[in-house]
């Protein structure tokens, strides 16, 4: 099909122009050496990305954040410096890495930017932090605006404005706004329209989610107010039974047993038949939230949060009806194999299934090999607890990742040590691909190659290596640390360099 009279003209005119053709203009304010003080104290707020063209997470983080700008522009100004070429600016706000962002508020250094690299994540951040920790509301009309949000919010009804209470809810909104949107009212209007004599403070959740399963509304009712109790009622509350969880609050979600339902979750485009499964969720997970069992429910995209599919082995997973997947705060996974039914049975058994104790871990885990006498013992999730926890044994495990380069270099040593000690009956070397495999607790991989030793009888307390990477450094750790100390020498590197000449020959 033929472009539209328009399109094709655009078209001519960008080929016409060539490298000549008008660059869009950005939102982003560029600021140098030269103007970036007289800049940044023009505005009560501002956020700056320090940045190096080269950068790869900076070419990453650009359209999210030139977004963003287009967004809150005329409201907080974003701007960037470019640190290749103003070393001063970045050398004086001790920029190291790249990018770095930091909040400016009117013209001095606030503090590092910690929140979402996305282009909401950004502008949900910036909104919280611009102006008053806590909006004043005077009138009904802005009451209901307010509360109209995505995100839930938090209002303080105050009769007195000087009351120690709302010196008390400001100081809670001062510290929590990064988080949750605050407001304030002491309109007699308003106390009268929601029943209250002197003051109270009312949690409003997102008018999207609201349901037949909850109150929309909670009143604090833990008597005196205080920023610590304040803070706990609203952490109880704001998400209520099934949050919709996004890149931008999962944080706020994490370290609790949580069990999430996985669909194609779009409150923007397709809000009722986002709550239609989230409804089936509520229902069920309601039966056994009020029979006492503990447990969080959440539901999220699939396509926002292919990740977690793939911790799960649910990679293939997409449509319309949801996978279902518990994690808790020990690292034990669980999955619903079973099709999620419209009726929530499938849902209910497989709940009932992991209360009564009766589901079966889910390990994300290469087959264990059906031959794995080498010198170095070759580890998967199957087969992790049987090789490593032998209380008979001392293991020394690497953790690599395939493509990791350090992790090549070492692959040739790793493998003589192996053979140094094949024929140790106390000592086994083994090896895992953290990539490939659920690594289990107590152990933690943050980068490749991280080596552990796992001891005789203290299984539960492995010693994460720091050491040298060279034959030496590693045979002269298991001497040291070993119950029973291989009897095998440390090569003099005399003859080792000989050996190497020889090689050569």
């Amino acid at each position: 099909m033929l472009p539209s009279r328009p399109l094709a003209l655009l078209l001519l005119l960008a080929c016409t122009l060539g490298p000549f053709a008008p660059v869009l203009a950005s939102d982003v304010l560029d600021l140098t050496d030269g103007d970036f003080q007289e800049k940044v104290v023009d505005h009560e707020l501002m956020l700056v990305e320090f940045f190096a063209p080269w950068c790869g997470h900076c070419k990453r983080l650009a359209p999210e954040y030139e977004s963003a700008a287009t967004r809150l522009k005329g409201k907080v100004p974003l701007a960037k410096v470019d640190c290749t070429a103003n070393t001063e600016t970045c050398n004086k706000f001790g920029v190291s890495g790249y990018p770095t962002l930091k909040i400016f508020r009117d013209g001095e250094e606030s503090g590092d930017y910690d929140g979402p690299r996305t282009a909401d994540g950004i502008v949900t951040t910036l909104k919280k932090q611009a102006g008053p920790s806590s909006v004043e509301i005077k009138t009904a009309e802005e009451l209901e605006l307010f509360i109209n949000d995505i995100d839930g919010s938090v209002v303080g009804f105050f009769a007195d404005s000087s009351s120690a209470s709302q010196a008390e809810f400001t100081k809670a909104a001062n510290a929590q706004r990064d988080n949750y949107r605050f407001g304030q009212t002491n309109s007699k209007d308003l106390l009268q329209q929601y029943q209250i004599d002197d003051e109270a403070v009312i949690l409003f959740r997102p008018p999207k989610l609201a349901n037949k399963f909850e109150d929309s509304i909670v009143k604090y009712t833990e008597g005196k107010f205080t920023n610590a109790k304040l803070k706990k009622f609203i952490q109880e509350n704001i998400f209520g039974i099934c949050p919709h969880m996004t890149e931008d609050n999962k944080d706020q979600m994490k370290n609790k047993d949580m069990l999430v339902a996985y669909y194609d979750v779009d409150y923007e485009k397709n809000p009722k038949g986002s709550n239609y499964w989230r409804n089936r969720v509520m229902l069920v997970a309601k039966k056994f939230l009020d029979a006492g069992q503990k447990l969080h429910f959440a539901v999220a995209s699939h396509k926002s949060f292919s990740h977690d599919l793939s911790e799960f082995g649910l990679d293939s997973a997409s449509g319309e009806v949801p996978v279902v997947a518990i994690k808790t705060t020990k690292g034990d996974k669980y999955v619903m194999h079973e099709e999620f039914t419209r009726n929530g049975k499938a849902l209910e058994l497989f709940l009932q299934d992991y209360f009564d104790g009766k589901l079966k871990r889910y390990l994300k885990s290469e087959p264990i090999p059906e031959n794995n006498d080498g010198p170095v013992k070759v580890l998967v999730a199957e087969n992790f607890d049987e090789i490593v926890n032998d209380d008979t044994k001392d293991v020394l495990i690497e953790f690599y990742a395939p493509w990791c380069g350090h992790c090549k270099s070492l692959e040739p040593k790793y493998k003589e040590l192996g053979e140094k000690l094949a024929a140790d009956p106390n000592i086994v070397i083994a090896k895992m691909d953290a990539t490939a495999n659920d690594v289990p607790s107590p152990y933690e991989v943050r980068g490749f190659p991280t080596i552990y030793f796992s001891p005789m009888g203290k299984k539960q307390s492995p010693k994460k290596y720091e050491g040298g990477r060279e034959i030496n450094d590693l045979l002269g750790y298991l001497k040291k640390e070993a119950k029973y100390p291989p009897a095998v020498e440390l090569e003099d590197k005399k003859s080792k360099k000989k050996r190497g000449k020889k090689e050569e020959l």
